[in-house]
């Protein structure tokens, strides 16, 4: 399937999420839950009573020494992951992004001021991304993605991670979430436990907007959503219906657009679930 992540991608992966609690520091060491390819998200592991820094900068991190990396898109610089362990000395893995190749994906219908937005709706956007920034702030200890991700909801998929998306010809930024095709009031399910922060009914790119927290600044968006079916500040099961799929906002037909970040770097939910499970992908 050309949209879905490639046999050598989930080869690379060599622990799922699902499987993070074996992932242990062998002899003072950091270890990863998988390969640090271009657009994914890594559990570390360091001793515990570690304290881990990325490039310099202060990691949250666990008593058992867990914490999270991500790797950007772009990312072609290595990583430096340092942690200061309870006596005093420090232990370093460098980690070395692995590129990837990245689809063009040219979508045409859609009405020209969703492409190039007249100036009296400027200062809309700009508000409603800052009340998306803001709700990306949040940082706590809860590890709700220590048991992995399910897919929200199955279907065709119809945009990934990554492509340069060129709209009514004209080149633009790259997608930076997966599309799942699906009716419009198709349920959408919490793919992970978490804390809502951020519920929108009409946003002007995405339209009916929902942000779920899962922890340590990882946060999973919901775009395009018809109805929303939870609130800001509750907490939500793996599995719970969410939400319902429509085609609001930035759409040229009702679909799912989850996208993920840790903190301002964005993610693959991609290259976090088993594809085995959604056999009407294509």
């Amino acid at each position: 399937m050309r949209d879905r992540p490639g046999l050598t991608v989930l080869l690379l992966i060599l622990l799922p999420l699902s499987a993070a609690s074996a992932v242990a520091a062998d002899n003072g060491n950091i270890t990863f839950s998988s390969e640090p390819l271009q657009g994914s998200l890594l559990i570390g592991q360091a001793p515990p009573g570690s304290r881990v820094s990325l490039d310099g900068e202060p990691v949250m991190t666990g008593d058992d020494g867990r914490f999270l990396v991500a790797m950007a898109r772009e990312q072609t610089r290595a990583r430096k992951v340092t942690a200061r362990l309870p006596d005093g000395s420090e232990i370093e893995r460098v980690l070395e992004p692995i590129e990837r190749d990245f689809d063009i994906q040219r979508i045409d219908g859609l009405p020209e001021d969703k492409v190039t937005p007249p100036e009296a709706v400027l200062e809309r956007i700009r508000a409603e991304a800052r009340l998306a920034r803001q709700a990306r702030e949040r940082r706590d200890s809860r590890t709700d993605w220590l048991d992995g991700f399910d897919w929200p909801l199955t279907g065709p998929v119809t945009g990934v991670y990554g492509s340069q998306r060129i709209l009514n010809g004209e080149p633009r930024n790259p997608h930076w979430g997966i599309d799942v095709a699906a009716a419009t009031g198709t349920p959408v399910k919490a793919p992970a436990p978490g804390l809502v922060t951020l519920v929108h009914d009409d946003m002007y790119f995405s339209g009916g907007t929902l942000f779920i927290d899962h922890g340590h600044g990882l946060v999973s968006a919901f775009l395009h959503l018809e109805r929303i079916h939870v609130e800001t500040g509750q907490q939500v099961a793996r599995g719970d219906v969410i939400a319902e799929v429509g085609a609001t906002g930035r759409a040229t037909g009702p679909h799912l657009d989850w996208r993920m970040n840790l903190g301002d770097i964005r993610i693959d939910p991609g290259l976090l679930l088993d594809w085995s499970e959604n056999p009407d992908a294509r």
